[in-house]
């Protein structure tokens, strides 16, 4: 019984589970149907709005294109116009040209007419001229033959009489002429030039010259001459040697001298023999290493000099070399007048007269302070001073001006800027002033003597006289022998010959007196 009714279940369960597989089975195709069905549906909604969108875009691109096409054939059309007009305004213009062609083509024939007519005019003229020529020239020959008989003279020898006559008329007028535009510029620059000079000189203080050749070197007693000078005196062969100075020992008490025409060198020797007798120890190995030192600190010292001195003066970017060359003046001199006094003195000068002249006062007084360079360096050479300093400026790149200014300021080339006078005047200035130089009485008295030997040299000269220590000379003619032209002619050819034949510093004034006197007596 039990086992029928598990068979039952069993087939129960089997028959449900076909069933139910039969009705899963049509529930999945009705389904899919359904899915299928709504699938066309949708599919055939899509084609539907395609279609129509193509169609919409179409038609779109349908009027974009015609769009376009009306377009370029607008600017077609445009472009066809403008072509059109511009080849009328091109036809217009030919059409004026030929006119315009034409017209000057006519006034071309009626010129080249009334040219012919005026080329056959002036043929027939200077036919006419020539003949008239012709017989002026048979006149002016008859004329001149008439002239020849009555004055017993040729032509030339009459064109000579009278280019002789005008020569001598010319010369009077031209040296009355030179007279008075001289004595006029007189008037207006001297007293002008004298105002700027003065104000300079009274706006510089200087120094008198002390400078010479010798140095004189204290001692504490008189037993350190007898160390200075060494065993069999190889100690002073060995200071000489190394300085370059020569040592004089003699009676004088407690000094001995230095003697050496290099103040550089009797500086050395002086510092040098200082710090030996300070030091206590003197011997030949000794006096080199102290000379050697001192060299050293000589040279250090001579540049801070030149630092020092640019810097005092407002003088900017000069080349080292140049700034050492300012600094070795202080142990130069030029006839007793310390070397770098004098410069830093022509400098305050230049800036100055440059300042009263308009011109520019730091250029000028950067040509002052090296106009003497060339006095430095210790090289012999046969070149002035003036032609050196030049060189040397250029070679460091002065400018222009400031190189034309050094070597023009004792006329050795042409000056060709305004600050070359001023350079040679401030230099005259500075060397000729009360105490600057220093000079030997032979010397000087020589001078004096030579320059009226120069002035009676020349005829007519009845007396001279140089005064004003040299600086003038004053010549005084015969009236009957010597004129007024003359003696101005007098005076600039004494100028010349001293120029020329004599060395002075500063500048030589000549003046020619020329006295007529009528003297009677009444009784």
């Amino acid at each position: 019984m039990e086992t029928i009714t598990i068979i039952v279940a069993v087939a129960a369960i089997l028959i449900g589970l076909a069933v139910g597989y039969i009705v899963a089975k049509n529930l999945e195709k009705k389904s899919s149907d359904g899915i299928l069905n709504t699938a066309k549906k949708e599919a055939d909604s899509i084609i539907k709005e395609a279609k129509k969108e193509g169609e919409s875009i179409k038609k779109d691109k349908i009027l974009q294109a015609k769009e376009k096409f009306i377009e370029l054939k607008t600017e077609h059309e445009k472009t066809i116009m403008s072509r059109d007009k511009k080849i009328a305004d091109a036809e217009k213009r030919t059409k004026d040209k030929e006119a315009q062609i034409s017209s000057e083509l006519s006034k071309n024939k009626k010129l080249n007419g009334k040219l012919e007519s005026k080329v056959k005019d002036y043929d027939h003229r200077n036919e006419y001229l020539e003949k008239r020529q012709e017989e002026i020239d048979k006149i002016l020959n008859q004329k001149i033959e008439r002239l020849e008989q009555l004055s017993g003279m040729s032509e030339e020898e009459a064109k000579e009489q009278l280019m002789e006559t005008l020569k001598e008329s010319a010369k009077s007028e031209a040296m009355s002429l030179v007279q008075d535009t001289v004595e006029e510029a007189k008037l207006t620059a001297q007293q002008e030039a004298r105002k700027i000079i003065i104000n300079t000189i009274q706006r510089v203080g200087t120094e008198e010259a002390i400078d010479n050749c010798v140095s004189v070197f204290n001692l504490e007693s008189d037993d350190v001459k007898g160390r200075i000078i060494g065993r069999e005196g190889r100690n002073i062969r060995a200071i000489e040697s190394a300085t370059g100075v020569e040592i004089i020992v003699d009676d004088t008490p407690e000094a001995i001298i230095l003697s050496c025409f290099d103040s550089v060198r009797r500086e050395i020797a002086r510092l040098s023999l200082h710090r030996l007798v300070t030091d206590g120890r003197i011997h030949p190995a000794r006096i080199e290493e102290v000379v050697k030192k001192t060299k050293k600190q000589i040279d250090e010292e001579i540049t801070d000099i030149g630092k020092r001195t640019i810097i005092d003066l407002g003088i900017h970017g000069l080349h080292p070399e140049l700034v050492r060359m300012v600094g070795r003046m202080k142990y130069r001199s030029s006839y007793g007048q310390n070397l770098l006094q004098h410069s830093r003195e022509v400098a305050k000068l230049c800036g100055i007269m440059a300042s009263e002249l308009g011109l520019n006062p730091k250029l000028a007084k950067r040509a002052g302070l090296l106009h003497d360079i060339g006095k430095v360096p210790d090289t012999e050479t046969e070149l002035p001073h003036a032609l050196l300093g030049m060189q040397w400026a250029e070679k460091f790149n002065e400018k222009e001006e400031v190189c034309n200014a050094i070597g023009a300021h004792h006329d050795e080339i042409e000056m060709t800027s305004l600050l070359s006078p001023i350079v040679q005047v401030c230099d005259a200035i500075s060397g000729a002033r009360p105490g600057a130089r220093r000079q030997v009485l032979d010397s000087y008295v020589k001078r004096l003597k030579d320059l009226e030997d120069i002035a009676f040299g020349f005829g007519g000269v009845k007396k001279a006289y140089a005064i004003q220590a040299g600086r003038e000379l004053r010549v005084i003619v015969e009236s009957e022998k010597v004129n007024d032209d003359k003696a101005s002619s007098l005076s600039f050819e004494i100028s010349q010959k001293i120029q020329t034949d004599m060395t002075y510093p500063g500048q030589v004034k000549v003046t020619v007196i020329r006295e007529t006197r009528a003297i009677n007596v009444a009784k």
